[in-house]
């Protein structure tokens, strides 16, 4: 038998025999020959003018992605620029062939555009050469550059203070959405402004769901409103958008830290709206799909409750079960605080409509009591009719209204239900006429409790100067969040990058003066979706009992002064 040490010399000459013979590593002092210049391949347009052509090119290492679980390459970077501000200098080679950041490299392969970005794919040679110098990152001002193109493939380095806009796909592709400030929905007040230019920040991982997110901070989050400031990275495309792959670990800073408890409010009595992301104690549908995650998700919901300390709770995306799941979540509120401290209100007979999903009410007997029974609205305008009930304290009766609105989607929106452009999505008219109905419903409220006031809350699925809130407003109710929540902390919700507020509270006139405050929580907005109760794809260890990320709305919160 061979020694092991024999073994492994007569494995290592094998090794440089056989590189010796194969074009597609081959190291050199200098990589001589005839190449393209990586500026003339990617030219002045968006797509190369040479694409399906085979070329040589060489150029220093800027970017080592090559890993098995990342991009499966590397970046070059031109060591000769041509001054033209419209033409790269850099371009992406799709191979796993051992390089390092700082080698002159020639690569001859195939010219590819795959999705906007230029690639060389189909690597027939590479020369690895001499180390180089890595080429200082090219500084640039993302308020200053409309256009990425003429940098893809290019190291970089951004010096703005950039804000994390969007975390949707952290969990799942460690990507992050950067812009320029905060950006808000173009209809969500009168002085909102479109959101500007976007970049995503990815890690460069190709693994989905990988057990360690990156770019989360000491507590396991990353909020959005969090900055980074002085990136440096490779520019690549994706589609329409540039995305930005750091070579160097981003420096984040807090810029939107956690509340451990709500904003105040004031008053004697507070209510909150609430939606709970599906809470379906159906398992596979909706909600959760396994009893562990409708445990995961019921602590973090009763952890969220707990917290806002109101009289009166409106839920919203509750399983349309009859009183079962709404049963359920009183039965886990009472294990936390103790028996009778919650009851709901019975549903009307008959229910409320078939949707799967549906409006409750919740609340501490100990602090109000009900007058009478919950009224719904079943107008056919409405998939999921709006649920009322009139409460007493402290001598003074008050009537809560939740509700439910259509939603944007857009499956089966036809004629001038579709996606009019206005920034108000589809089902706009639809949303509008819920909105004029329950103007209707309000007045019957009123009529039927003997009392004028009336506080309307839940997820209108429309922000705040879109159509469906100027009809409420125009019928005489008084939007809470606009006139007690500074325009900067006006959001609920964000969608692609843009916050706003779809869950509201509008009082009646008489009402809307003893409002002692109003206010969003922002313990779901900002968070990201890995650290929500699903058991599937987030990390084990992610996972809090806690309120952050208990769904994917913002809980509301009004003080009543009585």
């Amino acid at each position: 038998m061979t020694p092991p040490r024999n073994h492994l010399r007569a494995l290592v000459l094998l090794s440089l025999v056989l590189s010796s013979c194969s074009n597609l590593d081959r190291r050199t002092e200098d990589c001589t020959g005839p190449a393209t210049p990586i500026h003339a391949l990617q030219g002045a347009g968006a797509a190369s003018p040479r694409v399906d052509e085979t070329v040589t090119v060489r150029g220093v290492v800027v970017g080592d992605f090559q890993g098995g679980d990342q991009l499966g390459g590397f970046f070059l970077q031109e060591a000769e620029p041509d001054g033209d501000p419209l033409t790269s200098e850099g371009v992406f080679v799709a191979s796993t062939r051992d390089v390092a950041a700082g080698n002159l490299v020639r690569v001859s392969g195939r010219v590819a555009e795959r999705e906007g970005l230029t690639e060389l794919t189909e690597v027939e040679s590479i020369e690895v050469c001499r180390a180089a110098r890595v080429s200082e990152p090219t500084a640039l001002s993302w308020r200053e550059v409309s256009d990425l193109e003429p940098f893809e493939g290019m190291l970089v380095r951004l010096d703005d203070e950039l804000t994390i806009a969007g975390s949707y796909q952290l969990g799942r592709h460690g990507q992050l959405l950067l812009s320029v400030g905060r950006p808000f929905q173009k209809t969500n007040d009168s002085g909102s402004e479109p959101a500007g230019a976007r970049l995503l920040l990815d890690d460069g991982s190709g693994t989905e769901n990988p057990l360690q997110t990156p770019y989360l901070d000491a507590a396991g989050t990353r909020r959005l409103g969090d900055t980074v400031a002085g990136i440096t990275g490779v520019v690549t495309q994706r589609g329409r958008g540039h995305v930005l792959h750091p070579t160097v670990p981003p420096a984040f800073a807090s810029g939107n830290p956690r509340a451990a408890s709500p904003p105040a409010v004031g008053g004697t009595v507070r209510v909150a709206s609430f939606n709970l992301l599906n809470f379906f104690t159906t398992l596979g549908e909706r909600g959760a799909s396994n009893a562990g995650e409708l445990e995961r998700q019921r602590k973090k919901l009763v952890a969220t409750i707990e917290a806002l300390d109101a009289a009166v709770v409106g839920v919203i995306e509750l399983e349309n079960n009859g009183d079962t799941a709404i049963r359920a979540l009183v039965e886990a509120l009472d294990a936390a605080a103790g028996e009778g401290t919650w009851a709901h209100v019975p549903l009307p007979e008959g229910g409320l409509g078939d949707d799967p999903i549906r409006v409750g009410l919740i609340y501490r007997p100990a602090l109000v009591s009900p007058v009478g029974t919950g009224s719904a609205d079943m107008d056919p305008v409405y998939r999921r009719p709006p649920f009322a009930q009139t409460f007493e304290a402290a001598g003074e009766r008050f009537t809560v209204v939740v509700n439910h609105f259509k939603s944007k989607g857009c499956r089966g929106a036809e004629g001038t239900e579709a996606d009019a452009g206005d920034g108000q999505g589809c089902w706009n008219p639809q949303r509008t006429r819920q909105a004029r109905r329950l103007l209707d419903f309000v007045a019957s409220l009123q009529e039927a409790s003997g009392d004028p006031d009336v506080l309307v809350i839940g997820d209108l699925n429309a922000y705040g100067a879109e159509d469906p809130i100027r009809a409420l407003t125009g019928g005489g109710l008084n939007d809470l969040m606009a006139a007690h929540v500074e325009p900067a902390d006006r959001y609920s919700y964000v969608y692609r990058g843009a916050a706003g507020y779809l869950d509201h509270a509008l009082a009646t006139p008489s009402l809307a003066g003893r409002v002692s405050g109003a206010a969003f929580w922002h313990i779901n907005a900002d968070e990201p979706r890995v650290l929500d109760y699903n058991t599937e794809h987030n990390p084990p260890a992610l996972y809090r009992s806690d309120p952050y990320r208990s769904s994917d709305h913002d809980p509301v919160l009004v003080g009543l002064a009585f």
